[in-house]
């Protein structure tokens, strides 16, 4: 069985840099288009950043130009560097694929990791 891990998160500054990773065990993540997703308090889950199986990129407009997603197919993992955090990124953090926009499943959701974002 898939088990996605989230790490890096934590309480930061506004302004600061985070770098969250994400890893898979059980599958490999080549085979997917990945994502980074986000549920802030009373707010639904919303894709901020993905990566293509050939490596386009994609952003939402919140975050274009502050953050960056990459993936290490070797290292099966995928990560997502924040710049010039603000408060409105405050949430919790999860990776997973893209799902059915891009023709594959979502993967088991992992427990994600905290981000707090301090004004």
């Amino acid at each position: 069985q898939v088990q996605l891990v989230e790490s890096g998160g934590g309480l930061v500054q506004a302004g600061g840099s985070l770098r969250l990773s994400c890893v898979a065990s059980g599958r490999t993540l080549r085979a997917y288009a990945m994502g980074w997703y986000r549920q802030a308090p009373g707010k639904e889950r919303e894709l901020v950043a993905g990566i293509t199986r050939g490596g386009r990129r994609t952003f939402s407009d919140s975050v274009k130009g502050r953050f960056s997603i990459s993936r290490d197919n070797a290292q099966n993992t995928v990560t997502l560097q924040m710049d010039s955090l603000n408060a409105d990124d405050t949430a919790i953090y999860y990776c997973n694929t893209l799902g059915p926009r891009l023709g594959d499943p979502y993967l088991s959701w992992g427990q994600g990791t905290q981000v707090t974002v301090s004004s």
